[in-house]
């Protein structure tokens, strides 16, 4: 029953509750039990006891994707989702003991957890946990076996004031409402406007706005030109611009329609995560460079490509009429953008992608003034065929001839490319030939850093020099996002998923494979060598073509000698060439001698960043609990009214990253490093110290001294956040306020799924 008169309105009074201590946990794809609570609807919703993340299935499941693949909460019923705020039954029950929220946040309430403390052991935390999915006629026995298996669940619970208005909201009906969306008149203007940019009728405007549809349908658009306005999704819907959104339900952006639609923009009414949040900006100069882009060259299409699987699995192909150079000028212009969908997200959980990719590594780009691919037409007619990507059949029988297939046809392109290349160079690659974003797009230079089974994207050259740097010309770019983001199914076969991973391992040795012609000759076997060793040297054996170790390079190596020379002098020349867009050099973790001390940061910051930087200079070798880290710990230093925040991020050095299983047994400790970083990095902080700046010496000599693991919980029992620590919510929400305010449009909720109990 729900009561007449109502003591809270879920908006103002319960939704900061959940926001606070539960969508932490409760935000993604791999929300326990898929109840994702970052919005009234998905509240109503309820839990599922599928997973959307299981590496085992056979088959492809049904989408559950909120807001797209079902309609009414009766629809969500028939597809298995059942109710947490009322009893699913219908019957016995009523009232708070048939709510499964009110039953999960009083078990939590009855069984509190030592402040501070280390979990109980029958606790387990991380993403690799087995959920209980129990129905309310379920709870007794899993209260019975899980005594603190309540939410907030392994942390510290709600208050008296949280818990009280949770139960009396939930025992008043538990009524919801949506956030509301009152869009402006401005915004409205800008809205009507886009829609009729996307949806314009000519054959040359409809394959522009599908190829822009197929690279914007994961980012949450945004009018910095309309202040205040929400985020939006680009989306297929059945109904026309001035109707309500009715999006297609079809699971890939590149899927066929099967019906007329209209490109929409439908507003984002929930809260922002930020491991999802992949921001792009639509307004009158990104309108402007689009027609420059797209529609100033001259350029025809006869008959627009349909949705069959050659269309999908071969981008090059099906786009082939736009031209090339506007393509690749389009990824470039928001290169950051591009690798972070496909490096970060938007599926939440990304190890099938990440564990194929180093620790941390730099990524650069061809310039489009000479990228062959974009500037030669015999040669681009030539490999386009070649180009196309596995996956999209995703039974369990063509994991091995998709694989094998679309392996030759890259190793085939692969050989084509570099025979192209050195003969068009005889003299050797020039450093002119990488991209120096035109001396004002920092998106030239990007840093990649994994985290195990996340990773993060970052503009400039953050970190020491790195072991490789890719260098991604336009078909190594274009097949990256379309392998990983426009054709991935999240939802897809082990087969698929198989298929998406081996297919970015391919990708990867050809982006190393793009750096060795900027290397000398003399010095290519060694780092390739070095790259993939063990028995990464049988799988380049199998798997992939040999790299060029003659064709000389045009570049001044005088003197220089053992790959990490090697590396150095690149990177030194890299730096030299992009002085306009590089920025300042990262003096946090790139300076070995001389004045390290940052300008332009207070005295006491230079103090505390002083006492930092041994810890970024080290390795496992000399440091030994650099191998006993989480891959990303959050610092906050205190001092008075003053806080500062930074990120230790663990690089895990592998012997090679050229396999799917067992990269336990690849992992070099020794050679492990940090990265250290101002501010936040990372959607899945695995753990944070709070240290105030005048303890700080103390901290960073006992986190120095430390050799084995039970060093690391000594060090967390005095200065350590723990999941039980009174304050946990409360620092927690302060990461999260320093980010907003270094990044106030990329800025969202951390994810807590990965919190660690050291």
């Amino acid at each position: 029953m729900v009561a007449a008169t109502q003591s809270y309105d879920y908006q103002r009074d319960i939704a900061p509750i959940l926001e606070h201590k539960c969508m932490a946990c409760h935000g993604c794809y791999d929300a326990p039990c898929q109840l994702k609570l970052t919005s009234a609807e998905g509240l109503e919703r309820g839990a599922s006891l599928l997973p959307v993340y299981d590496g085992k299935r056979l088959k492809d499941m049904p989408p559950t994707r909120l807001g797209v693949d079902a309609g009414s909460t009766a629809e969500w019923r028939g597809k298995g989702f059942f109710s947490v705020l009322h009893d699913s039954g219908g019957g016995e029950l009523s009232g708070l003991e048939a709510s499964v929220l009110y039953r999960m946040i009083e078990l939590g309430r009855n069984n509190p957890l030592l402040p501070n403390s280390r979990l109980p052991a029958e606790l387990t935390v991380g993403i690799k946990r087995s959920d209980s999915c129990a129905a309310v006629s379920e709870f007794d026995d899993y209260a019975a076996e899980h005594p603190h298996g309540g939410m907030p669940y392994g942390a510290t619970g709600l208050t008296d004031d949280e818990f009280a208005r949770l139960s009396q909201w939930i025992a008043e009906g538990a009524v919801l409402n949506p956030v509301a969306y009152l869009p402006g008149e401005t915004e409205r203007a800008v809205i009507e406007r886009w829609e009729s940019f996307f949806n314009q009728s000519g054959n040359r405007e409809q394959l522009v706005a599908r190829y822009l549809f197929e690279h914007l349908f994961a980012a949450h658009v945004y009018f910095p030109d309309v202040p205040g306005s929400p985020f939006y999704e680009l989306v297929r819907s059945t109904t026309a611009p001035g109707e309500p959104v009715n999006p297609l339900r079809t699971v890939r952006p590149n899927d066929d329609p099967e019906q007329a639609f209209y490109y929409r923009l439908q507003p984002l009414r929930q809260v922002i995560v930020e491991k999802n949040h992949i921001v792009y900006a639509l307004d009158d100069a990104r309108m402007q460079r689009y027609d420059t882009l797209f529609f100033a060259p001259e350029w025809q299409v006869n008959e627009l490509p349909g949705y069959r699987y050659v269309d999908r699995a071969n981008p090059f192909v099906t786009f082939a009429a736009i031209p090339a150079r506007a393509r690749y000028q389009f990824l470039l212009d928001n290169a950051e953008y591009f690798v972070r969908n496909f490096i970060r997200g938007p599926v939440c959980r990304g190890q099938i992608a990440t564990d194929v990719i180093r620790d941390q590594f730099w990524v650069v780009f061809e310039d489009p003034e000479q990228e062959a691919y974009v500037n030669d037409a015999d040669y681009r007619a030539r490999v386009s065929p070649l180009l196309g990507l596995p996956g999209q059949k995703s039974d369990l029988l063509s994991l091995g001839s998709e694989w094998l297939e679309y392996k030759a046809q890259r190793n085939d392109y692969l050989a084509l490319r570099g025979e192209h290349y050195a003969g068009r160079k005889p003299q050797g690659a020039t450093l002119d030939e990488l991209w120096d974003g035109d001396n004002w797009n920092h998106d030239a230079l990007l840093t990649i850093v994994r985290h195990h089974d996340s990773a993060s994207v970052v503009r400039g050259l953050l970190g020491r020099v790195p072991r490789t740097v890719w260098v991604m010309d336009y078909p190594l770019l274009e097949r990256t996002y379309y392998e990983l983001v426009a054709n991935f199914n999240v939802f897809g076969s082990v087969s698929h998923q198989g298929q998406t991973r081996l297919y970015f391992d391919l990708i990867r040795n050809g982006a190393e494979q793009n750096l060795l012609r900027y290397m000398p000759p003399a010095a290519r076997k060694a780092l390739y060598a070095h790259w993939y060793q063990g028995g990464a040297k049988i799988k380049h054996r199998v798997t992939y073509v040999d790299p060029d170790l003659a064709t000389p390079v045009a570049m001044d190596y005088q003197g220089v000698k053992g790959n990490a020379a090697v590396m150095e002098r690149f990177s030194a020349l890299l730096m030299e060439r992009t002085a306009q867009v590089s920025g300042a050099p990262d003096r946090l973790n790139r300076c070995l001698s001389g004045n390290c001390l940052r300008a332009g940061v207070s005295a006491a910051q230079q103090q505390l960043e002083s006492l930092l930087q041994p810890l970024a200079m080290a390795d496992g070798a000399s440091l030994p609990v650099i191998p006993l880290l989480p891959e990303v710990t959050f610092l906050r230093v205190t001092d008075g009214t003053q806080r500062w925040v930074y990120t230790l991020l663990h690089n895990r050095a592998h012997a090679s990253v050229a396999f799917l299983y067992r990269e336990e047994s690849r992992l070099l400790p020794d050679e492990d490093t940090l990265t250290l970083v101002e501010g936040t990095l990372g959607s899945y902080p695995n753990f944070s110290f709070d240290v105030s700046l005048e303890q700080l010496p103390d901290f960073v000599a006992s986190l120095s001294a430390i050799s084995e693991q039970e060093g690391l919980h000594a060090l967390a029992d005095r200065w350590g956040v723990r999941r039980t620590h009174p304050r946990f919510w409360d620092i927690m929400a302060d990461f999260q306020r320093s980010n907003a305010e270094r990044n106030p449009v990329e800025a969202g909720l951390l994810d807590l799924n990965r919190y660690q109990d050291l």
